[in-house]
């Protein structure tokens, strides 16, 4: 999942850069934030699994999305443009996808 999101977003940051590359900087910085989310996603829910306490999880995940949720207001802030989350968001979410079609796939198979 980590590798195939760093390959798309690659090839999209290298096309983007080129019509406006702060449009592609906030989409690395989403893809990255969205790889940080899901990677610290998977270790909440097998510590969670383990048996840990569940106000923990939730604190936890509560804190996640205030601090991946505040990265496009900060950055639509110091660039002013309508245009920032939407490109941030479209790098969070590409992990996500990118699972999706590979477990899809994975599912197909059995």
């Amino acid at each position: 999942m980590a590798l195939g999101t760093l390959f798309a977003v690659t090839l999209a940051v290298c096309a983007l850069a080129f019509w406006n590359l702060t449009f592609a900087l906030v989409l690395l910085a989403g893809a990255a934030a969205g790889l940080a989310n899901a990677l610290l996603s998977m270790h909440g829910n097998e510590r969670l699994l383990d048996g840990r306490n569940v106000a923990v999880f939730v604190l936890s995940s509560f804190l996640r999305v205030c601090v991946f949720g505040i990265v496009p207001v900060a950055l639509a802030v110091r660039t002013p443009s309508l245009w920032i989350p939407l490109w941030y968001f479209a790098g969070f979410f590409t992990p996500l996808g990118l699972f999706g079609l590979l477990l899809r796939r994975a599912d197909t198979r059995k």
